[in-house]
This record gives structure tokens, sequence and C-alpha cells, in this order.
């Protein structure tokens, strides 16, 4: 096998490989009702439930069916995801969005769980550092030759030296 068909063997792969991965993203990307459930998965049933309105299953619901009917009346309409969402939160409040949104104050919903993480892990780090240099300290003084003098003087005049200290 020469170099230039070796060279038409990895370009043909190649092709081949990037129709693959292309074909596998598209799948279902249009499909209506992949797009009904990945929108009624981003909406929060307005009850009072705390159910996402997808899964809002309980017995007599005033608002799941009209809202999942408002949901396929804007799919049918072709609205975008993003348009179907600002009906949504125009009509019933941001707290339909079963997640915050990612501007402006929401913003603080997804960076405060990791910045209480990373301020807890430094103080439990320095926690654990100067508890560490208090027991080197402690083991320092342990050594010192005055300490151990003092300590010798305490048990003779305690007399604690013969039962252990206690």
């Amino acid at each position: 096998m020469g170099a230039g068909a070796r060279f038409t063997f990895w370009m043909k792969s190649l092709q081949a490989a990037a129709l693959a991965v292309a074909v596998c993203f598209t799948l279902g990307a249009t499909d209506a009702g992949s797009r009904y459930t990945n929108l009624n998965h981003r909406l929060m049933c307005t009850c009072g439930c705390a159910e996402i309105l997808g899964e809002c299953n309980h017995v007599g619901c005033p608002n799941s069916s009209g809202e999942l009917d408002e949901l396929r009346a804007g799919i049918a309409n072709g609205k975008s995801d993003k348009e179907i969402l600002d009906s949504f939160v125009g009509k019933y409040g941001a707290i339909v969005l079963a997640a915050p949104t990612t501007q402006g104050f929401d913003l603080v919903a997804w960076i405060a769980p990791f910045a209480v993480f990373a301020a807890a892990l430094l103080g439990t780090i320095l926690l654990v550092r100067r508890w560490s240099i208090g027991k080197t300290q402690a083991v320092s003084q342990v050594s010192d030759p005055a300490m151990e003098a003092l300590k010798e003087k305490i048990r003779r005049e305690t007399d604690s030296g013969n039962d252990g200290g206690f």
C-alpha cells in the first residue's frame, strides 16, 4: 500500500467518522416528542406541589394539564425553546423554571454552592494546619531541659512518680 493510498484511506475514514458524529448529534434534534419532554422537565408545575411539570402526578392538579397544553401549543406554533420558556416566565414568574438562569442575580445560585465549598475547604485546611503546628510546638516543649527539670521537681514534691500519676 503506497503513501497516496494510505492518505486516501485515512481521509475517507475521517470523513466517515465526521458523518457518524453529525448523524448522532442530529438524531432527535427535531423530534417534537423529545423536545416536549426536554421542555416539560425544565419547567415546574405552578400548583405548589414542587414537582417538575412533566412529572406532576397528583390527583386533581388544577394547573399541570393546562400548562402542558400551553407547552404543546408553543411547540406546534414553531416557537423556539427560549421563546416558550420566556412566555412561561412572563405568565407565571421565574418560579416556573426548574433551574435558575445563568444571568444577573440568578448566577449567585450557581456560584454560591461552589464558593461555600471552597471556603469550607480552606477553613478546614487552615484549622488542620493550626492543630498540627500546635502539636509540633508541644513536642518541642517536651524536649526542653528546663521543662523536664520542672516536671521532675513536681513529681518529687507531689510524690506522684510511684503510682503512675494517679
